[in-house]
């Protein structure tokens, strides 16, 4: 009988472990870098891939990327037509390759302080 109770508990303690392992590193402040050649705008997907940034029409690139504040790619349909304050980069032809949604701590932050790692 101890040995079934002890086998039953054993999967309930490492689900525990595990719970409280994803708490403490959802917990943790991400800290992301940013490339050197990344700007600072107000993005809103208009009528995919057409964008607004700062009340310029740009067109995300094709295989572009979009980064939450959880730093998870978002598909960009999912972000409807709210506006965004984020950090992007241009590829060669001008059009807009990676965006990074940023948090109310990095909107906050000078843009030259988070290019390259350069974080206060």
């Amino acid at each position: 009988m101890e040995f079934a109770m002890s086998a039953t508990m054993r999967p309930v303690r490492l689900l525990m472990m595990f719970l409280l392992a994803t708490l403490a590193f959802s917990a943790m402040a991400v800290d992301r870098d940013f490339p050197a050649s990344a700007l600072r705008g107000k993005l809103t997907i208009t009528a995919y891939p057409i964008v607004t940034v700062n009340g310029n029409t740009l067109r995300l690139s094709p295989g572009s990327r979009i980064w939450n504040t959880q730093q998870l790619t978002q598909i960009p349909s999912s972000l409807g037509t709210d506006t965004y304050q984020v950090n992007y980069t241009l590829n060669i032809q001008g059009d807009i390759d990676r965006v990074w949604i940023l948090t109310a701590d990095e909107a906050g932050q000078k843009i030259e302080a988070q290019r390259n790692g350069m974080k206060r």
